[in-house]
């Protein structure tokens, strides 16, 4: 099942990009290339077609993401498990011990 979902999730990016990239621009460089001429879609552009079809794909996009993600969730480690975090108290600061034979002076 995760591998059926993969599948469709890697084949929703390539086409999302692939008609996000057929899309032309307002102006802008659609014009530099020769995009002024929408004739290939009908007189009307492809505007609207195209908005449908990148809408659906980035609906499926965000479905299998979700899919994936949820299916996997399970299998999937995390980098904490198996880990413990210990809580140390702070370090005591070490306090010179004077002996009674000695003069602190001399050393």
């Amino acid at each position: 099942m995760e591998t059926l979902v993969l599948t469709i999730h890697i084949l929703a990016c390539i086409f999302l990009v692939v008609v996000v990239l057929l899309q032309s621009g307002h102006e802008g460089m659609g014009a530099i290339f020769g995009g002024s001429s929408q004739t290939m879609f009908g007189a009307s552009g492809a505007g609207g077609l195209l908005g449908k079809v990148t809408a659906g794909l980035a609906a499926v996009f965000l479905v299998t993401s979700l899919t994936y993600n949820i299916l996997t969730k399970e299998t999937t480690g995390s980098i904490m498990d198996g880990q413990t975090v210990e809580q140390t108290a702070p370090a005591q600061p070490e306090v010179p011990v004077q002996t009674s034979g000695q003069d602190s002076a001399s050393e």
